[in-house]
């Protein structure tokens, strides 16, 4: 898989937004262009975990993200979860690559189950037809057999399960260390440089 030049990023209800801005940031540092869909729920989230208010519309989220990643112009859009026209939305306009985090059980269960009932869904689900690479991580636990299955259904498609769930081999010494952790575990995926953390082997250099 190519460096993707265009990455889209949506954020769920499930627990976990601090990993969902920090990859925006990660992403936009590191010069791609990203695409940054959310849902109701994560609003909630954002306010019971951040103490964030993350507005109702697209545009003011989008002049936030702005301001927060000094990202260049065009580099950075926002689309509302009934934006049906947004480039996502279809198989002749898709991003390179897809990043739901973090990712409801709802969410991952319509993916499996090829629901578009929203622009997320529609995302991801256009992500799956056009063979782009696609990562889902999930927030929960424990998981259920229908969690899991519906895992495995994906897994099998090609889609990359990838739990928070963050190692302690580099010593991380705050909770900005461990959600990194997991970003540059995502950011691997994707095939982005990065130095969020040192790789294996490397941890105790020097």
């Amino acid at each position: 898989m190519p460096i993707p030049q265009t990455v889209t990023v949506a954020l769920t209800g499930a627990s976990g937004l601090p990993y969902g801005l920090r990859l925006i940031d990660a992403l936009i540092a590191a010069g791609t262009r990203v695409w940054v869909l959310y849902s109701q729920a994560a609003q909630v989230v954002a306010k019971q975990e951040m103490d964030l208010h993350l507005p109702s519309r697209p545009a003011e989220v989008q002049q936030w993200l702005y301001q927060r990643t000094g990202a260049q112009a065009e580099q950075l859009a926002v689309f509302g979860r009934e934006e049906w026209f947004a480039p996502v939305a279809s198989g002749s306009n898709p991003a390179d690559a897809m990043v739901v985090c973090p990712c409801s059980m709802g969410t991952l269960a319509a993916i499996a189950h090829g629901m578009s009932d929203n622009l997320i869904e529609r995302a991801a689900d256009v992500s799956i037809k056009e063979g782009r690479k696609l990562i889902l991580v999930p927030r929960e636990t424990p998981l259920s057999v229908i969690h899991l299955e519906n895992m495995l259904q994906l897994a099998r498609l090609g889609v990359v399960i990838l739990p928070p769930a963050p190692g302690f081999y580099t010593h991380p010494a705050s909770v900005d260390d461990m959600v990194d952790f997991i970003v540059a575990r995502i950011l691997d995926q994707l095939r982005i440089p990065h130095s969020l953390m040192p790789r294996w082997g490397e941890a105790h250099k020097e």
